[in-house]
């Protein structure tokens, strides 16, 4: 089967240049790489056929034996036709030569483990940060007006008196893990149709660290970490709302071996309150009245988050009349001044009354003013208002 030009495999021109060359095969690399294309074995001669086309002719003396020979120019020169890779050892070599140093950033770097100084502050790190812990914290409404400090109880990790967090016990200290040679990684190599590929993982044994405990500190098991009960104290300012949340740093779980303490996050929850509803930084609180003292007016002590308060209801207070108290919401988070509290006020109609108390109203409800809209002396009929129009 005749090979098909490598001009044509990468979609170029004979003229190309050297930065077109390398945008088309990465392009294609990136299409047909065998870890996007797991099990297309189409896809991987693809992305062979690529990778070889593209080491002849990034090469100017290739590229010059292949412009005047043609395939038959390759022949026992090293590149992916004889079997081999040229200059290269792999196909990350390639791609390496290609995008630079390998560094993070490479678009191949998923493919080949990432930035290779990765690995190398993997091997150094000997410890392990603590986790964060994620806690609810219930706030009435008058500990979110005033602030409050609140002492809670976690049962966390912390650090391990016995060894100081090391995990060892005293005097024995670490030693090189014989099974990686104290590298924290091992690496496995293995041949494709690619070529050489080198696999890095932790070491299992030293869980990457390089090191390993001689002696185990017996409380810790070697860890560097125990479970204990630990009570923090929370300040939570004034203003807050429900799923605001505050961090603390370095109140989490302890870290294996000295590693970092994790954060404690405390999210807000607001109970609902028995008097008082919340609208941002206002209070709203329904206050009701009976019909005489809408009707004549009066004085109501009513409460509010900073204690009661006595308002004055004018006479004629409709329902659903608003009082408003200025400054006797809830402060503003982070920022002067506070919200009001709304006094919204209901008028109180009974259900049940007696035969002189119904005989009262009903004397009353014949007077204009206890009558709603027009006076009942205006309220004539249609024909009765014709009648005095026309005749």
């Amino acid at each position: 089967m005749s090979k098909r030009d490598y001009y044509e495999i990468l979609s170029v021109s004979r003229e190309v240049s050297s930065a077109e060359l390398k945008a088309s095969y990465r392009k294609l690399a990136m299409k047909y790489h065998p870890d996007k294309n797991q099990g297309d074995p189409a896809a991987e001669d693809k992305f062979k056929e690529a990778s070889e086309a593209y080491e002849v002719l990034s090469d100017a003396d290739k590229r010059a034996r292949y412009d005047r020979f043609g395939h038959d120019g390759m022949r026992g020169a090293g590149g992916f036709g004889a079997g081999g890779m040229g200059g290269f050892s792999n196909v990350e070599d390639i791609l390496s030569e290609m995008f630079g140093s390998g560094g993070a950033g490479s678009p191949f770097d998923s493919f080949f483990g990432g930035d290779k100084s990765q690995h190398r502050s993997r091997r150094r790190a000997s410890s392990e940060a603590g986790s964060d812990i994620k806690i609810r914290l219930a706030l009435t409404l008058e500990e979110i007006a005033h602030g409050v400090t609140k002492t809670i109880k976690l049962n966390k990790f912390t650090a391990c008196s016995s060894c100081s967090g090391t995990g060892a016990e005293a005097g024995s200290g670490h030693q090189s893990c014989p099974h990686c040679g104290g590298q924290g990684e091992v690496r496995q190599v293995s041949r494709s149709l690619f070529g050489q590929f080198v696999n890095i993982t932790p070491c299992q044994n030293c869980e990457g660290s390089g090191k390993i405990i001689k002696n185990k500190c017996r409380p810790c098991s070697g860890s560097g970490r125990v479970k204990e009960e630990d009570e923090i104290k929370v300040e939570i300012p004034a203003g807050v709302e429900d799923g605001n949340y505050l961090s603390m740093r370095g109140k989490g779980n302890a870290g294996r071996r000295g590693g970092a303490n994790g954060d404690l996050i405390v999210v807000m929850e607001a109970l609902e309150h028995d008097l008082f509803e919340r609208e941002e930084n206002n209070i709203i609180y329904r206050h009701t009245i009976s019909f005489p003292d809408a009707v004549l007016g009066c004085e109501a002590e009513i409460p509010t988050l900073h204690g009661k308060q006595t308002i004055k209801i004018e006479a004629g207070t409709q329902p659903g009349s608003i009082i408003r108290l200025s400054g006797k919401g809830l402060p503003r988070l982070n920022q002067y001044g506070k919200g009001d509290q709304i006094v919204l006020l209901n008028v109180f109609v009974p259900r049940k009354i007696s035969t002189d108390e119904k005989q009262k109203l009903k004397v009353l409800s014949q007077h204009d003013n206890f009558y709603p809209g027009e006076k009942k002396t205006n309220k004539s009929g249609f024909f009765e208002k014709v009648k005095d129009t026309f005749f």
